[in-house]
């Protein structure tokens, strides 16, 4: 077992599969939390996982963060720290569902995938991949204002899904996730350094663009997560508080969705074929109707 990628399905009963329709009811959003986030980007506040999931994620966390992790190179990228400024610290990394069965799992989360699935338009969903942020206490980095797709465009159509999870308590003191809502309106933008410049992206607004500028703090209690659409504008601030502030992301997209290069589209994952379906060992089908 020591790639789960051959595994496109739950490994453990962390999160337990509902066996009837009436039992996925319970995870549906309503009706008005997908027309918030149709009309401004994102849905923020929707409890994901309890204690004992965020106590197990967070200690197998601290073990694949150990660069000598016999498993490291299943990782698509690992930056110990993505800023290389020692005062200025973000830890990002992807592919560590690769490597623990708790990270693993948590793709197939009821909660998730029911949510990914309505607000993709009631698609079935598949796996794009995975990211771990963490700002550190004291000296945690920026992640300067940006769109998922401007990364992405590698794959289309741009039918994608973003789910940030804190493993944490997020607060404007130690970094929470900020959004620009009603951004995924503008289009698409060029792409900053994701650990660079915090306010690069200005140089490729509007001016009624940066007039409509206007951060919105996404506080959230660990376990909780926010989705937000492949083209909102968010970032985040440094970290100078006492307390960690540590994520897990999953990024999904809908079912059809086909590559858009005949180069990689993670590392060390086989090409697929300008024009050809995403699937496979990489990009595992999450949930269907």
């Amino acid at each position: 077992m020591r790639d789960l990628a051959e595994y496109h399905h739950p490994l453990t009963d962390i999160f337990p599969q509902p066996k009837t329709a009436k039992e996925w009811e319970k995870y549906k959003l309503t009706e008005e939390q997908v027309a918030y986030y149709h009309e401004y980007g994102h849905l923020s506040g929707i409890k994901l996982l309890d204690d004992r999931q965020i106590d197990l994620l967070n200690k197998q966390l601290e073990e694949i963060q150990d660069p000598e992790h016999p498993e490291h190179d299943l990782f698509y990228e690992f930056h110990s720290n993505e800023s290389e400024d020692p005062n200025s610290v973000l830890f990002h990394s992807l592919g560590h569902w690769r490597i623990t069965k708790g990270f693993h799992d948590v793709l197939w989360n009821p909660a998730f995938v029911m949510a990914a699935s309505q607000l993709l338009g009631n698609k079935a969903v598949r796996f794009w991949h995975d990211q771990l942020f963490c700002k550190p206490a004291k000296h945690g980095g920026v992640v300067a204002w940006h769109q998922d797709y401007s990364y992405w465009t590698r794959t289309t159509a741009m039918q994608h899904l973003t789910c940030w999870t804190g493993l944490d308590d997020a607060t404007t003191e130690n970094g929470c996730l900020h959004y620009i809502p009603k951004s995924h309106k503008w289009g698409l933008l060029d792409k900053p350094e994701l650990a660079g410049d915090m306010d690069k992206i200005m140089n490729y607004l509007t001016e009624e663009q940066k007039h409509e500028f206007k951060p919105v703090p996404i506080e959230l209690k660990k376990g909780h997560a926010s989705f937000h659409h492949p083209l909102m504008v968010h970032g985040s601030y440094e970290n100078k508080s006492d307390i960690s502030r540590r994520a897990f992301v999953l990024n999904v997209f809908a079912d059809g969705t086909i590559s858009n290069t005949n180069e990689e589209l993670l590392k060390g994952v086989p090409v697929i074929e300008k024009g050809e379906k995403m699937q496979g060992k990489f990009f595992p089908m999450l949930f269907e109707k």
